[in-house]
């Protein structure tokens, strides 16, 4: 086991959907996992998944839209010894709108979770990481991260941000050992996903099959990607074989930013 597995890894919103699965691809290869959700309860279901594994999660409550909790969880992730070799900015929220329906508030709810939280975790790990030899920080994006999406201008200005972010890191911090890279991935076999279908069913008329056509109409694979594919390049990026890999912005979206 690396010395890197040993330490583990960090991820957000570990309770459900790419999160759950990245959390579930580092348990599987052996590594430790510092899983945050809103409550420890929402966990179990990552528990369950997880079988015999789950005494290798180590549980941590945070509702990253609290400034105050997310200081308290930084600090706490910082304090740790050995300090996680990997932190996974995961966690996220949604917002589609109008421009002219998007609230200040609204804008500041979504930025605080997609662009200040993981900010301020790298803010805390970060110069912890390099003290001990080095680290990875994998930060999820979108393909909003990419291009702009009608509907969802505070969405895509938290991602867009998200991703200035990696490549600042990683130019900053690359001399250390420490890698950031963001994973792109476009629509995703995830709640968000069926509330966006659900959407277009309410608002359109359509039948679920066609607003499921409709939403992947510039999608080349015609599909959505599935979460454990998104788990895998986690996984790879936090390896010694993606060492050399960092400030890249790497899609998994069927080929739609293509």
């Amino acid at each position: 086991m690396s010395e890197f597995h040993q330490r583990g890894a960090v991820v957000t919103g570990a309770n459900r959907g790419i999160g759950r699965s990245i959390a579930l691809a580092f348990l599987r290869a052996g590594w430790p996992v510092v899983a945050v959700a809103r409550t420890a309860e929402s966990l179990d279901g990552l528990r369950q998944a997880a079988g015999d594994l789950a005494a290798h999660i180590r549980p941590m409550a945070c509702d990253l839209s609290d400034p105050a909790q997310l200081e308290a969880a930084a600090d706490a992730l910082a304090g740790a010894d050995p300090v996680p070799a990997v932190l996974v900015n995961n966690a996220g929220i949604s917002l589609s709108a109008p421009l002219q329906r998007t609230g200040t508030d609204d804008l500041q709810r979504v930025m605080q979770v997609n662009t200040v939280a993981p900010y301020v975790l790298c803010r805390a790990l970060i110069p912890r990481m390099a003290e001990a030899g080095g680290g990875r920080v994998i930060n999820i994006g979108s393909i909003a991260s990419l291009k702009g999406i009608r509907y969802t201008s505070a969405y895509c200005a938290s991602k867009h941000a998200l991703l200035g972010l990696t490549r600042a890191l990683a130019v900053e911090w690359g001399k250390r050992n420490v890698t950031v890279n963001a994973v792109c991935p476009g629509w995703t076999e995830t709640d968000m996903f069926t509330r966006a279908l659900e959407s277009v069913v309410h608002k359109t008329g359509r039948s679920p099959e066609q607003a499921r056509e409709a939403i992947l109409a510039t999608n080349p694979m015609g599909r959505p990607v599935r979460p454990e594919e998104v788990a895998a390049l986690v996984l790879f990026l936090s390896s010694p074989a993606a060492g050399g890999l960092t400030g890249a912005a790497l899609p998994v979206d069927s080929g739609e930013s293509a």
